[in-house]
């Protein structure tokens, strides 16, 4: 059946398709509106070098200049950054910020590709979290750029890195204002209209299916007209 055809059939049966098209709309509404709100805050951060550089001066009791062994090979801000990456998406460090795996509240640290051990990006480290509260969502972006900067002064103090040298976590961005994100709630509505558009037309067609056989039944003739029983009387 053509487009026109199919037009026809959805308006000769509108007594069908139009209460099945207008069902879709109040059950797309519904299941927007019953779809909790989720917020998502973020902050960027860079990792630096410091200004005097990742080595110390020569110094007579060490021969050689003490280096930060995070910065004594190439591509060192970008290797830390991964590194980094790695610790604050550990599902222990989730539980600990109050986002433990499978909760309401989630979060994704990158460095802005999809596969977060890619060191070509460069030294940056990108915080996003997501939570039915906006404030939830703010306050855990907070405590991930606080345990950030933890976790990078913890690595160096390890290493034995002189302090001089420790490498910087930068505020690029400072954790943002929870913004609500409305891209799953219109899918989901928009899912279920489609399906219910798709019924409606189903329900058109079944009627226009069904509607000879009915006719049949119940005696009508092609013309439309029933069969009349006429009595005949008795002559006197």
């Amino acid at each position: 059946m053509d487009f026109w055809g199919t037009v026809l059939v959805v308006f000769r049966r509108w007594y069908v398709t139009l209460p099945a098209f207008l069902l879709s709309l109040a059950v797309a509404f519904a299941v927007y509106r019953t779809i909790p709100a989720v917020y998502q805050s973020s902050a960027v951060l860079v990792l630096t070098v410091p200004v005097t550089g990742g080595s110390v001066p020569a110094n007579p009791d060490y021969p050689n200049p003490r280096v930060n062994p995070l910065l004594n090979y190439d591509g060192a801000l970008n290797v830390s950054a991964s590194i980094l990456l790695q610790a604050l998406s550990a599902p222990e460090t989730a539980a600990t910020l109050g986002a433990p795996p499978g909760g309401d509240t989630s979060y994704v640290v990158h460095n802005g590709s999809s596969n977060p051990e890619l060191l070509a990006n460069g030294p940056f480290v990108i915080i996003e979290a997501k939570s039915p509260s906006a404030r939830a969502a703010h306050e855990l972006v907070v405590r991930l750029v606080a345990r950030a900067k933890l976790e990078m002064a913890a690595r160096q103090q390890v290493l034995q890195a002189p302090p001089s040298t420790y490498i910087k976590l930068t505020e690029m961005v400072a954790p943002t204002a929870p913004l609500e994100q409305r891209g799953g709630k219109s899918r989901s509505a928009a899912a279920v209209l489609a399906l219910g558009l798709f019924a409606a037309l189903t329900a058109g067609f079944a009627a226009e299916s069904v509607a000879p056989a009915v006719r049949r039944r119940l005696g009508g003739r092609p013309g439309g007209r029933r069969p009349v029983l006429r009595l005949r009387r008795r002559p006197a």
